[in-house]
């Protein structure tokens, strides 16, 4: 089977909600990701064989396969294929293992994988919600086989079999802020970043015609333990999480050029690195946010590597307590995992994080001169994503 190499990658900033992406239609904002994309790429559109992109609440602006919207709202070839993928948080990270897998069994030579949420304007279960009229997605018989939680008491009872406390949660928080804060400083992200123009709009909501360059990711935050201590918890009333440990509602998108490594030599592109392995596990559906653990044991099990093996690790911020209780099961270096802040400073913006964190990772190889780097999410339902890359 044909080796999988990505040529490049590319993310918008992630804005906050009610930021500065909150004006930019979901299928415009994942349109200026692709079109970035194949702008760095020199690439011919025509050559794509499919798209697929992760989005998790497909509704409104967001439902009709946004994927091909995206495509073809960016005035890009009707020849293209393209399809939509839920694997909840981990939704643009599977579409990158799908569209891996799409290159590796022939089935097309090149292929996008991209994702995007907009949850200011599609907030977090809109698909799902009572108010539409069509009834809720767990059936009766769901709670014959499992207990159902929240994502919020999933983290919590997380923290309290891994022993992860308040302090810990809001150490790990402030440290998410430091090292975003350091990231932006120092550029980290300039090699990644796409500007997006998003629209200005008057006191009723309509477009002015004048458009704002965001630039910049909005979450990040100037605090200290003090202010964090004071925060209330999220979940329970004496709970570990608070809003400075857990992952901001967001706006966002990114896009990855894959290909076979003979159809790269053909046109005559340099791949940034192969993906290694990728793999989908499934994880007790009550804790429900372990699926980490599973996966980074599985990715390295199948590359017959150890985790001092790798350099770089993104492991996404859904909560402190689920990167906390994986660094105690697979004890990575602890200054190798989200080197440049995570989801609790940068922002969650569901269907886009996976393709984001990817992105993260490649750069953050191409900085450091790493060689391996392993990214992997957690997932509603209890599921957990994983993707090795090598440069």
């Amino acid at each position: 089977m044909p080796g999988v190499v990505i040529i490049d990658a590319v993310r918008t900033p992630v804005g906050r909600r009610n930021g500065g992406l909150s004006t930019v239609h979901p299928a415009q904002l994942l349109g200026t990701a692709l079109q970035a994309l194949l702008a760095r790429t020199d690439m011919d559109p025509a050559e794509i064989g499919q798209v697929v992109a992760g989005c998790v609440s497909q509704v409104g602006e967001q439902s009709f396969n946004i994927a091909r919207t995206a495509w073809l709202a960016a005035g890009l070839p009707i020849s293209t294929a393209a399809t939509t993928v839920d694997t909840q948080c981990g939704s643009s990270q599977q579409a990158v293992n799908l569209a891996a897998s799409l290159v590796q069994s022939g089935t097309v030579d090149v292929a996008v994988a991209c994702g995007v949420e907009s949850m200011t304007r599609i907030p977090i279960g809109s698909n799902s919600s009572k108010k539409l009229g069509f009834g809720v997605p767990i059936p009766k018989t769901y709670f014959q086989q499992h207990e159902f939680t929240s994502q919020f008491e999933g983290a919590e009872r997380i923290a309290e079999r891994w022993g992860i406390s308040r302090a810990d949660a809001d150490s790990f928080g402030l440290a998410s802020q430091q090292k975003a804060a350091t990231a932006w400083r120092e550029g980290r992200f300039d090699t990644q970043i796409t500007p997006v123009a998003a629209p200005v709009l008057d006191e009723e909501g309509k477009p002015t015609g004048e458009v704002i360059d965001v630039t910049r990711d909005e979450g990040l935050r100037d605090t200290n333990l003090e202010a964090l201590a004071a925060l209330k918890p999220v979940a329970r009333e004496n709970g570990v999480h608070t809003a400075g440990s857990s992952s901001q509602i967001s706006d966002g998108a990114g896009a990855l050029l894959l290909m076979s490594e003979e159809r790269a030599a053909a046109l005559g592109l340099t791949p940034k690195a192969r993906i290694v392995q990728s793999c989908l596990v499934g994880v007790d559906p009550v804790l429900m946010l372990t699926g980490p653990i599973d996966a980074t044991h599985l990715l390295l099990q199948r590359a017959k590597l150890a985790i001092g093996d790798i350099d770089v690790f993104e492991i996404n911020e859904a909560f402190a307590s689920v990167v906390l209780a994986w660094e105690k099961e697979v004890h990575p270096d602890p200054t190798a995992v989200n080197p440049n802040g995570g989801a609790i400073a940068l922002g969650h913006p569901l269907g886009g994080t996976g393709v984001i964190l990817v992105t993260k990772a490649l750069h953050e190889l191409e900085r450091t001169g790493g060689r391996r780097a392993l990214v992997s999410m957690c997932c509603g339902g209890g599921l957990g994503t994983g993707t090795l890359i090598e440069r």
